[in-house]
C-alpha cells in the first residue's frame, strides 16, 4: 500500500524527464569540446571491444590488447587519409588542363545564355565573380565551424586515442559505475539497458563499415563502367561521406560527375554519374542497409532527419555524424524509463499493422477504443 500511495503522478515522472532532458541538452552545448571528442571516443572504443577482446582470449593483458586495438584503428583511418590526399595529389598533376577544360565549358554556358536570354558575358561573369567572392569571404567562417580550430583537431587526434584507450581499458570499471549511480533500479535491469546500448551501437557501426564497403565497390563499378578516371577514389570518397546521413552519397556525386563534366567529351557522363549515384543511395537506403542492420537500430526515418537536424545545430558537422548514434541510445534509455517509453516508441520504426489500408481499425481494436466509445455514447444517452 505504501508503494501505490507514494507513488509520483505519470504527469510528474515526465516533467522531471524532460527538464533533465533540457538540462543535460545544455550541458552538451557548452561542454561540447570536450563532449565531442569523448563521444567519438566511446564510439570507437565499442568498435574496437570485439578486438580487445579477442586478444585477451590469448592472454593478452588487457592494456596491452587495448593498446594494439586503439594502435589498429590508427593505422586504418591514416591509411584511408593517406589514400584520400595521395589521390588529390595525383590528380592534381593534371590542375592546368582540368582548369582549361572548365573554362571551355564555363564560355559555352555563358554563350548559351545570352543566346536565350540576353544577358551579356559581362554581366555572368560579374555575378560568378560577386558569388564566388562571397563564398569565400564567408569560408573560413564555415569550415572553422564545421572543423573547429586547427589546434582543436590536433588536440582530438591526441585525445580521442587516449580516451578510447581508458575506456577500453577500464570498461568494467565504469560499468560498476551505472550500478552506483541507479541503485534504486534493479541491477539486472541496468545491466541489460547498457548491454542493449553496446548491441544496438555495434550494430550500427560494423553495419555502417559493412555499408560503406557495399557501397564504395557499387560506385566504383559505375564509374568504371562509364570509364570516368580515379574510379576508385570518386567510388571511396562518396562512399565515406555516408557518414553524413541522407545527402552524403548525394554530395559524393558531384565531385566525380564535374570531374567527368571536365574530361569526357559529352555532358551525358556527369548525368549518368548523377543518375548512378542516385541508384546506389536508393539500393542502399532501401535493400542494402535494411538487410544488414535489419531492426537492430530502429530509428524512423522521420525522426532520423530530426535527429541529424538537431545534431547539425548542435554540434555542427560531428553533431551531422553524431546524430544516429546518439539517437539509437536514446531510443534505448527511453524504452527503460516508464515515464520515456511514449517517447521511445515515437522515434522507433512503425510496425507492419501502422502502415496497412484499415490500420485504424487495427488501432481501435488493439487499445479497445470501440467498447470505450461505445460506453460513452450509452452514458451519453
Amino acid at each position: 500500500m505504501a508503494d501505490s500511495t507514494n507513488k509520483k503522478p505519470y504527469s510528474y515522472e515526465l516533467a522531471a524527464s524532460l527538464l533533465s532532458m533540457v538540462l543535460i541538452i545544455a550541458v552538451l552545448y557548452f561542454l561540447q569540446s570536450v563532449l565531442v571528442p569523448l563521444m567519438f571516443s566511446i564510439l570507437i572504443a565499442i568498435s574496437l571491444f570485439p578486438v580487445a577482446r579477442f586478444l585477451e582470449k590469448y592472454n593478452f593483458h588487457r592494456a596491452l590488447s587495448s593498446i594494439i586495438a586503439v594502435i589498429l584503428s590508427i593505422v586504418v583511418i591514416s591509411g584511408l587519409i593517406w589514400f584520400i590526399i595521395h589521390q588529390v595529389i595525383v590528380i592534381g598533376h593534371n590542375g592546368a588542363d582540368l582548369q582549361n577544360k572548365f573554362m571551355t565549358i564555363f564560355n559555352t554556358i555563358q554563350q548559351w545564355i545570352t543566346v536565350r536570354f540576353g544577358v551579356e558575358p559581362g554581366e555572368i561573369t560579374e555575378k560568378v565573380k560577386e558569388l564566388s567572392n562571397e563564398a569565400l569571404s564567408h569560408a573560413g567562417t564555415y569550415l572553422s565551424a564545421a572543423f573547429g580550430s586547427v589546434g582543436g583537431i590536433l588536440a582530438g587526434v591526441v585525445i580521442v586515442p587516449l580516451f578510447s584507450f581508458f575506456l577500453l581499458y577500464y570498461r568494467d570499471f565504469f560499468r560498476e559505475f551505472f550500478f552506483h549511480a541507479f541503485k534504486g533500479t534493479p541491477q539486472s535491469k541496468v545491466h541489460e539497458t547498457l548491454n542493449k546500448i553496446y548491441t544496438v551501437v555495434q550494430s550500427y557501426l560494423l553495419g555502417l563499415v559493412t555499408v560503406m564497403a557495399i557501397v564504395a565497390v557499387l560506385n566504383t563499378v559505375g564509374l568504371m563502367v562509364l570509364g570516368v578516371q580515379y574510379a576508385w577514389f570518386f567510388g571511396t570518397l562518396a562512399s565515406l561521406l555516408m557518414l553524413l546521413p541522407y545527402i552524403g552519397i548525394a554530395i559524393g556525386s558531384i565531385l566525380p560527375a564535374l570531374f567527368a563534366l571536365a574530361t569526357k567529351d559529352s555532358y551525358w557522363y556527369a548525368i549518368g554519374v548523377v543518375a548512378w549515384f542516385q541508384v546506389v543511395q536508393f539500393l542502399e537506403g532501401n535493400l542494402i542497409t535494411p538487410n544488414i542492420v535489419g531492426g537492430k537500430v530502429s530509428i524512423n526515418p522521420l525522426m532520423a532527419v530530426i535527429a541529424i537536424l538537431l545534431g547539425g545545430m548542435l554540434f555542427g558537422l560531428a553533431g551531422l555524424i553524431l546524430a544516429l548514434p546518439l539517437t539509437a541510445v536514446i531510443k534505448v534509455l527511453f524504452d527503460a524509463i516508464p515515464s520515456m517509453k511514449a517517447f521511445g516508441f515515437l522515434i522507433g520504426e512503425p510496425e507492419k499493422y501502422h502502415l496497412k489500408k484499415h490500420s485504424t481499425m487495427v488501432l481501435i481494436k488493439r487499445w479497445q477504443l470501440k467498447d470505450k466509445l461505445k460506453e460513452k455514447n450509452d452514458d451519453a444517452h
